[in-house]
């Protein structure tokens, strides 16, 4: 059958307009007896663009108690993403076809969206060989060892040429672990005032500074991860006004958090870690020119007892699938920080564009777009999450845009019951 959301608000290409919107969405009568709607009245409501995230852990395989395909597809529907990236920190890790057929098994069975995995640059993400990126590069987005910087020049440098003979991106988690010293926050007045050892931000902007260096030489299209501090964003403007070509992202708990905010909590702990007020605000200042190219969540799940040994004993890493646009429609597009059109960009056409992934019409069979309530206030529920993580600074924070329906390839896989009738993925 086909469903049509009537006299919606449909955003295209910088402007919204009310417009039908119809999709196919399998059986008429659910389980039960429920009967779906053929047509619906959508008209207080927007349709966008399905959310594109280059950058989550899905943990499986190997760590399920944190994150499962099936939970992590569902946390990234509810939240508005129709395609993310999987990074490889997995077990096993997919350095080889062999470790990545566990993974793709997983997707094809589990997945109520688009899975797009990326592959190990190096050998178990261990940094001595390069992991099989020839046979690797037709199954994978692209090829990173998030969660440790590759630590050796001449291994990067190597890493960088195969990626660019086969026209891959290397993505970049940037640390130096000579400068990291046990640290687990930012190397700032927080950690000083509460005794804590701290991360310096050098430990990130020293290994871009050393990666744009080889990009010169190499040629290679480059993208850096989760950037978090000022000298970074300096570097990486010098480079795009270089001609290099270098894209970046950064994430919705640096733009709207610093140390200053920080608690004795693990869901304050990530990597790399909350920085100053003057980070902040130039990464603010980096989103609205351009200079960061799009937003991610690093969403990271962990187990409640994994996250619940304050800040110098939990896992580093929060979720944020499910809470990104409500925030940054409420903190940054409703005080006019940034313009609408500027989030989609962030959110949508910027990564599909640069990771190169066909967009989606928003009707038919292929379609993959989003629904959100974008008026009524409502307030972040780490217990409400689909995800297996709970573990979010934003908990309890007053938020407008929540998601009520999304659909990927063609198919409902996610509702809360507003329009069309609640756990729409079994439709």
């Amino acid at each position: 059958m086909t469903v049509t959301l009537k006299h919606a608000q449909v955003y295209c290409r910088g402007v919204f307009s009310g417009s039908d919107v119809s999709f196919p969405c399998g059986d008429s009568v659910l389980p039960g007896g429920r009967t779906v709607p053929t047509a619906v009245d959508a008209s207080s409501y927007i349709v966008l663009p399905g959310f594109v995230d280059v950058h989550v852990h899905l943990r499986e395989p190997g760590f399920s108690y944190k994150e499962t395909i099936r939970t992590g597809t569902l946390a990234a529907a509810r939240g508005g993403y129709t395609t993310v990236c999987t990074m490889p920190n997995l077990d096993p890790v997919p350095d080889s076809p062999e470790h990545l057929q566990a993974q793709l098994a997983l997707i094809a069975r589990d997945s109520c969206i688009r899975v797009l995995p990326y592959g190990a640059i190096t050998v178990g993400q261990q940094g001595q060989a390069l992991a099989d990126m020839a046979a690797l590069a037709p199954f994978v987005a692209a090829f990173s060892d998030d969660g440790r910087g590759v630590q050796s020049d001449s291994l990067m440098h190597q890493a960088m040429l195969e990626a660019k003979r086969l026209n891959k991106l290397i993505v970049a988690h940037c640390e130096d672990n000579t400068l990291l010293r046990g640290g687990y926050i930012h190397d700032g007045s927080y950690a000083r005032l509460h005794g804590h050892r701290g991360i310096c931000s050098e430990s990130e902007w020293g290994q871009i500074r050393r990666d744009l260096a080889l990009v010169r030489e190499t040629g290679c299209a480059y993208h850096v991860c989760h950037v978090s501090t000022k000298e970074s964003v300096a570097l990486l403007r010098r480079a795009k006004a270089e001609g290099l070509d270098v894209t970046c992202e950064t994430a919705p708990h640096y733009l709207l958090l610093d140390e200053s905010m920080l608690q004795e909590d693990g869901r304050f702990k990530m990597n790399p870690p909350l920085r100053e007020k003057a980070d902040r605000e130039a990464l603010l200042e980096a989103v609205q020119d351009g200079t960061i190219d799009m937003i991610a969540t690093d969403h990271a799940p962990h187990s409640v007892e994994e996250k619940g040994r304050g800040l110098a004993g939990s896992a580093m890493g929060i979720v944020g699938l499910e809470t990104a646009f409500p925030l940054l429609y409420t903190y940054l597009v409703k005080p006019g920080i940034l313009s609408f059109p500027r989030l989609m960009e962030l959110l949508h056409s910027a990564p599909s564009r640069r990771f190169g992934i066909p967009e989606r019409p928003t009707e038919g069979e292929n379609a993959a777009f989003t629904v959100f309530d974008p008026h009524t206030p409502y307030t972040i529920d780490p217990a409400s999450f689909l995800s297996k993580g709970r573990a979010t600074p934003f908990a309890g924070w007053q938020v407008q845009g929540r998601c009520i329906l999304t659909v990927s390839d063609g198919r409902i896989a996610w509702s809360d019951g507003t329009l069309l009738p609640q756990g729409g993925d079994t439709l």
